[in-house]
């Protein structure tokens, strides 16, 4: 289970989790991603899927995978929307997630508050997000810190609306990164489509 996390609001988390969670998925295992920012919760949106059901229709005799739904904007994904959902259905989805036998994306919220916390505490590893601009890398180097306080060390950063310039190893302590370009269409894009399976890739050491 991978958190994709960042400092800052709007720096791309969700369509980060989207494309690498179409690059993850296949036909006949598909990647969940899920939602768990409860305050300002947009997965639903760009997944091209309805706010309910969602995380607040699971409960202790149904799985929160069951309740999933297919996005339409990206292939090989289904979307669990967190609209409604209280910190505590989302603790609780957040563990029973931890068993899903397929890979699971949590769409973070973004800061260092106790909502930012919850899905770091129950992923294996992070994602960091950002945009290759300072105050972006200075909030997200308090999110690799946490990550890192909580047993979820950051894996690679990705780096939103980058022609590669800016190197944020030394800042984020960590070895790799991948350069998002700026696009209009970031989900469907000859530019874009590769660096997610570039990300697919380290994440599950295949071509490294």
């Amino acid at each position: 289970m991978l958190a994709i996390a960042g400092g800052k609001g709007g720096c791309g988390k969700t369509t980060v989790a989207l494309g690498v969670g179409q690059a993850l998925g296949t036909t006949t295992d598909q990647t969940l991603v899920v939602d768990t920012d409860r305050d300002m919760p947009n997965l639903h949106h760009r997944a091209g899927v309805d706010p309910t059901p969602g995380i607040a229709d699971s409960n202790a005799t149904t799985e929160p995978a069951t309740v999933a739904q297919r996005a339409t904007t990206v292939e090989n994904v289904d979307v669990l929307p967190c609209q409604t959902a209280s910190a505590a259905a989302i603790g609780s989805a957040i563990d029973s997630l931890s068993r899903c036998d397929r890979p699971v994306l949590l769409d973070c919220p973004a800061g260092a508050g106790p909502d930012a916390a919850r899905p770091l505490r129950g992923a294996d590893r992070t994602v960091l997000v950002s945009e290759p601009r300072r105050q972006s890398l200075t909030d997200t180097a308090k999110t690799a810190a946490m990550s890192r306080a909580l047993d979820a060390p950051p894996v690679l950063t990705v780096l939103v609306g980058s022609d590669g310039s800016v190197d944020p190893s030394n800042l984020l302590s960590c070895p790799r990164t991948v350069h998002i370009p700026s696009v209009s269409k970031p989900l469907a894009s000859d530019l874009t489509t590769p660096k997610y399976v570039d990300i697919a890739n380290v994440l599950t050491k295949r071509n490294t």
